[in-house]
């Protein structure tokens, strides 16, 4: 009943059935009042972890998966420190299953992708420009304290320490006077190295 008026499941952490937690499969009657919630505006006094449908992650164990409405987010997102897949190619049955195999949160502008029932964790991203996006889902998601900027390739979504033999010949010399500390992408094989600024 809640989807049928909109709200995807992946977005609500609290049902309230008659002033009490009930879980999706309550069955409704006429008479019932029911509430739904979202995790960052529950109601006094049943912020309890075991009275909800899904307790909050820890912001420092997220992880995403953008849909193809979303590819500048991504890239927002890796740049901040959080792993996001994305793919443009990624097919709705494709998301769906690596959210459930990589224990991701589904990004999306797209309400029924939300509604698949295999989905544990999603959110519908409203803002239209990529600036805003960011602004939603780190304020949605309280992100800003776990924010680790500079960690991931904002390509590739990986980054790993690199040896000074590793990176001969691809960094300029100056760099390599300079520096002594590189990561590098193993799929792009782009080097990355602190800069001046």
């Amino acid at each position: 009943m809640i989807e049928a008026l909109g709200v995807p499941h992946t977005e609500v952490a609290l049902v309230v059935r008659n002033g009490r937690p009930a879980g999706f499969d309550a069955r409704i009657q006429p008479d019932d009042v029911i509430e739904a919630y979202p995790a960052r505006h529950l109601p006094p006094g049943m912020e309890h972890g075991a009275l909800l449908l899904r307790p909050p992650l820890p912001a420092s164990d997220l992880r995403f998966i953008a849909d193809a409405h979303l590819g500048a987010l991504a890239q927002l997102l890796r740049l901040v420190g959080f792993d996001t897949r994305f793919d443009n190619n990624f097919a709705d049955d494709e998301i769906e299953r690596l959210a459930g195999e990589e224990a991701r949160i589904v990004l999306t502008r797209d309400r029924e992708l939300l509604k698949c029932r295999t989905l544990l964790r999603g959110y519908y991203v409203r803002a239209l420009q990529a600036d805003g996006q960011y602004r939603e889902v780190t304020e949605r998601l309280d992100l800003a304290p776990c924010v680790r900027a500079f960690r991931l390739c904002l390509m590739y979504n990986a980054l790993r320490p690199a040896s000074l033999d590793e990176i001969d010949g691809r960094v300029p010399e100056g760099v390599r006077e300079r520096h002594t500390r590189f990561v590098t992408c193993d799929i792009c094989h782009r080097v990355f190295w602190e800069g001046s600024h």
